[in-house]
């Protein structure tokens, strides 16, 4: 496939992607993968999910969703596997708590719009944040009810080391689930 990025208007209807970090995205993926908002180190890298003990990038390849494991500077590569990256939220905070809900303004409607303009399979989002600052709900882990376009969403445990309360068995287990739904489901 190559590297491309798709050029989906941002939240202002600008285009690309107004962040530290560009989007990784391309039609008919088979998932993308929704961040919260880019880290110091991400946007440092311009790369997702850079900090060396996120465990996204491990997580991706012990579930199965990728044929290797990943580096962060390799993230365009990921479209071959049929893989891409955004976030909820593009501006680069220190943590996610430093995050206001003004930052989230237009998240729902632009991740809708890739859902209906590139028709990716899945939106799944890394962490219960992501999701509830796009939609203003808490959700449970897991395939949702709810889809945006003709996407199915899911949402995935957080892989930031904020969240290594969670044990990585735990985590794994939901990448898992998501690889083994979207390989099923043949997107």
């Amino acid at each position: 496939m190559g590297e491309y990025v798709a050029r989906v208007k941002d939240m202002a209807g600008q285009d690309g992607t107004p962040s530290d970090v560009p989007d990784v995205l391309a039609p008919a993926l088979r998932i993308v993968f929704v961040g919260i908002n880019p880290g110091r180190m991400s946007a440092a890298a311009r790369a997702h999910f850079a900090n060396p003990r996120n465990d996204f990038w491990r997580l991706l390849h012990a579930a199965g969703l990728t044929s290797r494991l990943y580096e962060p500077l390799e993230q365009f590569t990921l479209i071959e596997e049929g893989i891409g990256i955004t976030n909820a939220a593009y501006r680069t905070t220190p943590g996610s708590g430093d995050l206001r809900r003004a930052d989230f303004a237009g998240s729902a409607e632009r991740l809708e719009r890739i859902a209906r303009e590139l028709r990716p399979g899945w939106l799944a989002f890394v962490g219960k944040e992501a999701y509830r600052g796009s939609f203003g709900t808490r959700p449970d882990l897991g395939l949702h009810e709810r889809k945006l376009a003709e996407a199915k969403l899911f949402v995935l445990p957080s892989t930031s080391p904020a969240n290594a309360a969670v044990p990585w068995e735990e985590r794994l287990r939901w990448f898992r689930s998501l690889s083994k739904l979207s390989r099923a489901s043949g997107s």
